[in-house]
């Protein structure tokens, strides 16, 4: 976890990348859509570029502008985001309820993020998990 917070653990970086799966693109955007001051943004971009998270794409050669677009290492923080979103939702939407509710295209519900087994498909909950090391530590240690 440690390791993750290393590149997330920042609340700039979590709203960038919320913005990323919404579709922000451009600097100009991402700006005015967090109200971000422009070193802070500009640092930011060039960490989630630097690990992979971003890449920068040329759509403007004079003067040179880009585009900052999700790789796959940055698809992959989705479920990441949308269970921060989600439970953001459940506890502080108020009344009103959630900003936005996210439609599964396939099927056409609106649906909540739920964290199942990848081997059976079963929901997991914090009292059905045993974490226990992985082999590799254990042959390091053992």
């Amino acid at each position: 976890m440690s390791r993750s917070l290393a590149v997330l653990g920042d609340r700039w970086t979590l709203l960038i990348l919320r913005d990323c799966f919404l579709r922000v693109r451009r600097f100009e955007e991402f700006q005015a859509s967090l109200g971000i001051a422009r070193r802070v943004l500009s640092e930011r971009l060039d960490k989630l570029v630097a690990e992979g998270v971003l890449r920068r794409e040329l759509y403007q050669e004079r003067p040179q502008r880009f585009e900052y677009r999700l790789t796959e290492k940055g698809l992959d923080l989705y479920p990441v985001i949308l269970s921060l979103v989600h439970w953001g939702d459940r506890y502080y939407a108020g009344r009103a309820g959630p900003p936005m509710l996210h439609r599964h295209l396939a099927c056409g519900h609106d649906f909540r993020s739920v964290l199942a087994c990848s081997e059976c498909g079963e929901a997991v909950r914090p009292q059905d998990v045993a974490p226990h090391p992985c082999a590799v530590i254990r042959r390091k240690t053992g």
